[in-house]
């Protein structure tokens, strides 16, 4: 029968295992993590009873108390619409402009629209509606099918190249990668794009020969879709190439990319997510930011 070795300091019960003159204590675990071990185990029983807890094939363990957070979500958003309803009957029904004229209404438009744009759109467009790389910028007058309220709720509803049935579509070619103009033509129609929005050359002035190759080039491949002078077309969703406004950028670098790989934005459909009154709200709130930022 073996003799259980203890410190002389501590008096714990060693192990009988020794490094180098370090004996290892056979230390007991605390009474105090002991009753914590013990009330947690009693805490997670009574919530497997009294909540729903376990996860089963098709349903799961609905607890005594019967608590069901679909049915009280449900609840607040019946709620929240009778909360509403006197000035959310009214977004349905004023026009536009009227609604854009009435201070009461609008600070609930803005109050609203504000959370909505910050869950659904700001992601991409950023917080303040500036858009980026990318991302089309909301608060100006350059919009791909038409900046009216109108516009934008249809937008909203069917998205862009989405999977709604009425979605808007719209691709740019690859003109490059698929062999349909050289290296040294995008090049050229790059001059030439970037005159007709003022942009200077980075280093050497064009040449009127080359803006004027130039020109013929845009016509024979361009003009379809963004019209002969440039200014695009909203009925196909083609940007206007005589303005400022860029969705993926206006330098070389960019216009080179563009030409030569194609582009081919999206944007989902909001109709199931959003209803129609939010998304007339988000609609009016847009409008009036573009009405702040062109004052």
């Amino acid at each position: 029968m073996s003799v259980k070795e203890h410190d002389p300091l501590t008096g714990h019960q060693t192990t009988g295992h020794e490094w180098n003159g370090i004996t290892e204590l056979n230390t007991r675990v605390p009474r105090a993590i002991w009753f914590f071990v013990i009330v947690t185990h009693l805490y997670a029983l009574v919530t497997w009873i009294l909540l729903p807890t376990w996860p089963l094939v098709t349903t799961y363990t609905k607890g005594i108390l019967g608590i069901d957070q679909h049915e009280q979500v449900a609840k607040q958003v019946v709620a929240a619409n009778v909360a509403r309803a006197d000035w959310a009957d009214q977004i349905v029904t004023m026009p536009t402009d009227e609604i854009l004229g009435d201070t009461v209404l609008m600070s609930r438009v803005n109050a609203t629209a504000h959370q909505i744009f910050g869950d659904n759109c700001a992601a991409c467009h950023g917080r303040d509606a500036a858009g980026g790389p990318g991302f089309p910028r909301l608060i100006d007058d350059a919009w791909l099918w038409g900046g009216d309220t109108d516009a934008i709720m249809e937008t909203l509803r069917v998205g862009i190249n989405s999977t709604h049935p009425d979605t808007r579509y719209s691709q740019m070619l690859a003109f490059g990668r698929d062999g349909m103009l050289g290296r040294e033509d995008i090049r050229i129609v790059i001059d030439y794009v970037q005159s007709l929005s003022g942009i200077a050359p980075s280093d050497t002035p064009v040449s009127p020969e080359r803006i004027s190759a130039g020109e013929e080039i845009y016509l024979d491949n361009c003009a379809a879709c963004h019209a002969d002078d440039g200014t695009g077309d909203m009925e196909q969703g083609a940007p206007n190439l005589a303005d400022q406004a860029w969705i993926y950028g206006g330098d070389k670098d960019a216009l080179f990319e563009t030409i030569w790989n194609g582009r081919q934005g999206w944007m989902p459909s909001w109709e199931t997510r959003l209803s129609e009154v939010e998304r007339k709200t988000l609609a009016v709130y847009l409008a009036r930011l573009g009405q702040e930022a062109t004052q």
